[in-house]
């Protein structure tokens, strides 16, 4: 498909990956809709979108609402006539031990995460049914392969977006819908506002785990499965690595992925408890970047390469032992 005069659903549009996707796509010159719970903050990014060339609407969005997603999709409709992209990336997240975060954090994580993709999904896909043709992109996480402690909730419902990914690949080929296409992006950690709006019971400061990298990369990626698009697709080296290191020593990954988030993933000064974004929208951090990507974690990506190698050489030792 090509990457200009498009038609394109955004969610999670006013910060991070979803805020970057849709300047990539207004840099092309689509028409956008963009949905969030941030008002204030979904009518900036309009703003921006209308500025670099794509003509967008805002339409103030809880992806966890069926009925809110339904308009989202008839509003898109109404303004522009047709769907040929809908990007599923509205996501919150909550940090703790598994005892201490609560059965409704654990809920609104999956409802928004997981029950927001579905939402998506049955809003779109009817309407490329019958255009016949249309890209549904589901950005889920490299902890959506590789599991991390502290983010249970979150990581449980990136492994569901794969899933369901995979499922709706399946069902559109036994129908012989060749035209439609659902991708699933695994991204790194990213700079972006995320952890500043995560939930967070652990007594620790969260930061972005490194090697860190920017959203715009992920943008990008987005786009150009537009293009020519992949069943699923990583972003960044350490994504990667982790990949295919998961494939070859299960075992490993997991502990040693277990240690990283434990020494990395946290500050050392204390936090507060805090819900952050998961019952409203954020007041504040409604940006494309977190502030993560400094020149301190320039050096920290370094380190991350170094350390993805010394598992890859382990891992090769290992696969050597074995013979």
């Amino acid at each position: 498909m090509r990457t200009r005069d498009l038609v394109v659903v955004v969610t999670g549009a006013s910060s991070g990956i979803g805020r970057a996707t849709a300047h990539a796509f207004a840099d092309h010159g689509n028409a956008l809709a963009l949905a969030a719970r941030g008002e204030a903050a979904l009518d900036d990014v309009v703003q921006e979108c209308v500025e670099r060339g794509g003509p967008a609407i805002a339409v103030p969005t809880d992806v966890s609402d069926a009925q809110a997603v339904r308009e989202l999709a008839q509003r898109t409709l109404q303004r522009y006539g047709r769907i040929d992209v809908w990007v599923n990336n509205a996501a919150v997240s909550v940090f703790g031990r598994f005892q201490d975060v609560s059965e409704e954090g654990f809920r609104r994580v999956l409802d928004v995460n997981v029950m927001g993709y579905v939402h998506g999904a049955r809003a779109a896909l009817p309407v490329m049914r019958e255009q016949g043709h249309g890209v549904l992109v589901d950005v889920s996480s490299v902890v959506g392969v590789v599991t991390q402690p502290y983010t249970h909730a979150y990581t449980m419902s990136k492994f569901a977006v794969r899933a369901l990914s995979g499922s709706l690949r399946q069902e559109l080929q036994v129908e012989g819908a060749s035209g439609i296409h659902v991708c699933t992006v695994l991204p790194a950690t990213i700079d972006t506002p995320i952890f500043q709006h995560a939930a967070n019971y652990t007594g620790r400061a969260v930061r972005a785990m490194p090697p860190v990298y920017p959203p715009e990369r992920v943008a990008r990626t987005i786009v150009n499965l537009v293009r020519r698009p992949r069943r699923e697709v990583a972003v960044g080296t350490a994504a990667h690595a982790l990949l295919m290191q998961s494939r070859l020593t299960p075992g490993l990954v997991e502990r040693l992925m277990a240690i990283q988030v434990d020494r990395q993933h946290f500050m050392r000064r204390p936090a507060p408890a805090t819900a952050g974004n998961l019952h409203r929208p954020a007041l504040e951090f409604e940006a494309i970047h977190g502030g993560w990507d400094s020149r301190q974690q320039a050096a920290r990506r370094a380190a991350g390469a170094a350390a993805a190698l010394l598992v890859g050489t382990a891992a090769a030792a290992l696969r050597r032992w074995r013979r």
